[in-house]
């Protein structure tokens, strides 16, 4: 006999929970809002709204469904099975944070507060979730696949990510490292860290990084097997230099960077806590994942 679908709802908490976790009563809570010019009423409505979202998205998931909760903190320690069906209720930055741990798992993108979201990757209303479970059971729902760019050490680990990589110093202070092009060409740098995006995230960090440069690359589109990379403020002295600073990775290029500082870190769309450490003498090896999130569209 064979097991019922399960549906994972992905979810984190609300600001509201966070500040109460934080000052301990809803009194402190409105006290320090107060202080800073806002209103517990205000953050009381947009934690409605998440509520609200999260208990019609449990409504809509059949009832002979198994489920699956996890909160955004729990996400490193939750194993998804393989014919799992993720629901992610929150900000399009919750399907980032989700992606790099499924490996081709459906995602349903649930916006629980419209207009406050660009909704780029949480399109839907919660009323519509039933519709959509039903399409993906049938096989009928159109899947968009979307790149993920994948950070490898050479001793084996590595990590994958929706929008972008970053690999520097944990400070943001001088990296020093040896960056090698696909094409094989080598060049000695300093600077604050490199970042290689995909095109979910050209609309992200890359963008910023990529206004007002004169080397940088037409940004890759959210469906193409591309990647930008950018290095951030190269420093030129007469032992680094600061010719190769941007550019793309098609499939199955690579960009290496050979660590020549105590210690630089890894890690993939913001999240420093999930991180890989390179330290002297090590290789990041950085390209196109073999794994894509697939987005319900």
């Amino acid at each position: 006999m064979s097991l019922a679908p399960r549906a994972v709802l992905v979810h984190r908490r609300s600001e509201l929970d966070e500040l109460v976790h934080r000052h301990g009563t809803r009194g402190q809570v409105e006290f320090f809002l107060r202080t800073r010019g806002r209103t517990l009423a205000e953050v009381q409505d947009r934690h409605d709204a998440v509520t609200e979202a999260l208990t019609r998205t449990r409504a809509a998931i059949p009832v002979d469904w198994r489920r699956g909760d996890v909160e955004r903190g729990d996400l490193h320690r939750f194993t998804f099975d393989p014919g799992d069906l993720c629901l992610v209720v929150g900000p399009d930055g919750l399907v980032a944070n989700t992606a790099k741990y499924l490996d081709g798992q459906p995602v349903i993108g649930v916006d629980p507060e419209p207009g406050r979201n660009p909704g780029v990757l949480v399109r839907h209303r919660a009323e519509r979730i039933g519709r959509l479970l039903a399409a993906v059971q049938s096989g009928s729902a159109t899947l968009e696949p979307r790149a993920l760019v994948r950070a490898t050490l050479d001793d084996g680990t590595g990590l994958d990510a929706l929008n972008d990589v970053y690999v520097g110093h944990r400070s943001h202070q001088s990296a020093r490292y040896r960056l090698v092009l696909p094409d094989g060409t080598v060049e000695r740098q300093s600077s604050s860290g490199l970042v290689v995006a995909t095109g979910t995230g050209a609309t992200g960090w890359a963008t910023s990084l990529a206004r007002g440069r004169a080397d940088a690359p037409a940004l890759p589109g959210t469906a193409e097997d591309t990647l930008a990379w950018f290095v951030r403020e190269a420093w030129p002295s007469p032992i680094t230099g600061a010719d190769h600073t941007a550019g793309l990775l098609a499939s199955g290029a690579r960009l290496e960077v050979a660590v020549e500082s105590d210690a630089l870190v890894v890690f993939g769309d913001g999240l420093e806590a999930d991180r890989l450490t390179a330290t002297w003498g090590q290789t990041v090896t950085l390209g196109v994942s073999d794994r894509r999130l697939r987005l319900v569209h």
